[in-house]
């Protein structure tokens, strides 16, 4: 069946390569140039080509150099207008044909933000980035925009700022001086790229801005390059964050799945707004920097980035529907990774912080429960992002690692997992076409015990199954998180002491524990009973959470503050949580990432809905546009 996402007739006639000639306007905030498709047809008869378009104003459309009256459909709230090129003559099975679309981006653009100078770390140059997942590529260039396509693609941008995108920069060269040596924000600069390797249209991406590049060391035996984009005032702390690990990670991952393709592995630290944690754009992932902890507590991100290189990037998803073979496995990868580079310890630690942010999602999908599925049947023209969670990462991981046990253990599933990397890279494949391919490598290296061990598995509850438990309970390593767990039951304990005078905690509980074991504790605690008003205020100001310049112990913290609505305490601290979203405590700074501004503003809205909806409608020009429309339909909720 087609991608329920799209209009465009990608079955009858599709993109291999596209051509951008772009020019950035900073000062009207539109991107202006073409884009030339080299389409093949599947099949005769052809008479037209449909593009998925949104917010575009199209000016001409040429077939082969000549121009041609084209239409653009009813605008779709979800899925954008359909571009209608025809096709004269009309042109036969396996023909090609070349169309040049001129058209310029809008202020509508869903994939698009334009950051003011203000708006950055540096305050002196705007800023523009995209992002594209899961379908507003076609707010950025007119495309058949579906994941069940891979394209090659080059650029050429003309901007006034240092420009980046999702392949390899050809000109001028990334360790040479910033923007070709000329004035930045003053002198117009081109810069050329090419993406040889296919990839579906949602990693298109561009970045602009007062950026500067550092590379890390190179790595022995390795033939790809990486480094670190960020804006000067940014550069050194994200490249002591990132440089020790990136690196070594990806020749880890190497070694253990296979080659990796796209010749250059980079990061770009993004202004706050960014609305995702990361986002695996090829060659170059996209990340916000509420990573730059100072302890690289929290490089499992870029761990799970560069994973995608295979799994999402590699092996991609061909709809909406299979979106958790691409975050499913990658959380899967991620994490077994962490068992390859420190522990079995370390990798069960991983699974236990995912868990949280898993019951929470199921728990927000009660009213939804379609959503909590791994397996989702999108109607045609349904919004992909209303069930974007943590779902799709943590319930498809879990299946992945249960399948492990299943079929016994790492020694025989670490085999498969090379085997069918090798067979779909470079593929956009559905959850059956997985399916299958699982049987058949297990008929062939196992036989009838594997196959026995794979007809156990109840499919139908792991892929349709709603609720807010797994089919399977799992069981991890704990030893990392007992001393957490044990201090939160301390606290649980101490709710009969009413004098927190009284109570026997000191800030050295804490002081050996990372970042990642805070949050382990604070998560653990929230699944107690809430805290009196009196404890929770001990708590926050003890271990310094309230404070905590960390997002990840924050959010948690917050999540313990604002868990009982009408307690004093919750109303006390929504406000303290509002003003940290929206950077109205002094610091400026959103937390543009949707992993703590959605919840901080669904739990302060549970408190007190009308402050929490006029903090938003004061700051939310400074959200990115996905954000913003998703926080808006979830205070409409509360």
């Amino acid at each position: 069946m087609p991608d329920p996402t799209t209009q465009a007739n990608y079955l009858q006639i599709f993109t291999q390569h596209v051509d951008f000639d772009w020019t950035l306007d900073f000062a009207n905030q539109i991107v202006e140039g073409t884009a030339t498709h080299t389409l093949l047809a599947q099949e005769s008869g052809v008479e037209e080509v449909i593009f998925d378009t949104a917010d575009l104003e199209i000016s001409e459309v040429q077939v082969e150099g000549r121009a041609v009256q084209f239409a653009l459909g009813e605008r779709h709230k979800v899925m954008g207008s359909a571009l209608h090129v025809p096709l004269a003559p009309i042109i036969g099975a396996n023909s090609t044909v070349k169309v040049t679309i001129s058209y310029r981006t809008t202020k509508g653009s869903t994939a698009l933000q334009w950051l003011a100078k203000e708006q950055t770390q540096g305050k002196q140059f705007s800023y523009l980035f995209s992002q594209c997942q899961p379908i507003y590529a076609r707010a950025l260039a007119p495309l058949q925009d579906t994941p069940s396509l891979k394209i090659t693609y080059a650029a050429k941008v003309a901007s006034v700022l240092p420009v980046l995108l999702s392949a390899i920069r050809v000109s001028p060269p990334s360790e040479g001086p910033a923007h070709d040596g000329k004035t930045i924000g003053k002198d117009v600069v081109t810069y050329v790229y090419t993406q040889p390797v296919g990839i579906p249209s949602y990693l298109i991406a561009i970045a602009s801005g007062n950026v500067r590049y550092k590379p890390f060391p190179p790595i022995e035996g390795r033939s790809w390059k990486s480094g670190v984009w960020a804006e000067p005032e940014l550069l050194d702390a994200s490249y002591w964050e990132f440089s020790e690990d990136t690196g070594r990670f990806l020749a880890k991952e190497e070694d253990i799945i296979g080659p990796y393709k796209f010749g250059v592995y980079d990061v770009l630290v993004l202004p706050p707004s960014f609305p995702y944690g990361g986002m695996e754009n090829a060659c170059l992932s996209f990340l916000t920097p509420t990573l730059l902890a100072g302890d690289r507590t929290l490089v499992d991100v870029v761990v799970h980035e560069l994973t995608h290189s295979w799994f999402g990037n590699g092996v991609t998803h061909a709809e909406a529907t299979h979106f958790w073979l691409n975050e499913g496995w990658t959380t899967y990868i991620e994490r077994l990774l962490q068992q390859f580079l420190h522990s079995s310890a370390e990798r069960g630690f991983q699974y236990i912080i995912g868990s949280a942010a898993l019951y929470e999602a199921l728990g927000n999908y009660v009213d939804k429960p379609k959503y909590q599925r791994l397996v989702i049947d999108f109607e045609p023209g349904e919004d992909p992002d209303d069930a974007y969670s943590s779902i799709p990462y943590e319930k498809g991981a879990n299946f992945l690692f249960y399948l492990e046990k299943t079929l016994g253990g790492l020694d025989v599933f670490l085999p498969y997992i090379r085997d069918y990397v090798s067979t779909f890279q470079g593929k956009s494949i559905t959850t059956w076409d997985w399916k299958a391919h699982l049987y058949a490598y297990f008929e062939r290296h196992g036989g009838q015990e594997k196959l026995d061990a794979l007809n156990s598995v109840d499919w139908d509850k792991w892929f349709y199954g709603e609720g807010l438990k797994l089919p399977v309970e799992p069981s991890y390593d704990t030893t990392l998180a007992e001393s957490a767990y044990s201090l939160a039951a301390r606290w649980d304990a101490s709710r009969t002491i009413s004098d927190v005078n009284k109570l026997d905690f000191a800030a050295s509980d804490v002081e050996g524990y990372n970042s990642n074991q805070k949050i382990v504790f604070f998560e653990r605690l929230a699944t107690y009973a809430p805290l009196p008003s009196a404890h929770i205020e001990h708590l926050g100001a003890l271990y310094d959470a309230a404070t905590s310049p960390n997002a990840e112990i924050r959010l948690r913290f917050y999540n313990v503050a604002l868990k009982e609505p009408q307690s004093s305490v919750a109303l006390d601290f929504a406000s303290h949580a509002l003003k940290w979203v929206t950077g109205r405590d002094g610091t400026g700074v959103v937390k543009g990432r949707m992993k703590f501004c959605r919840p901080t503003f669904r739990a302060a809205g549970r408190v007190d809905s009308t402050l929490a909806k006029e903090y938003f409608l004061r700051s939310k020009e400074e959200f990115h546009p996905i954000a913003r429309k998703l926080i808006e339909k979830d205070l409409a909720s509360v």
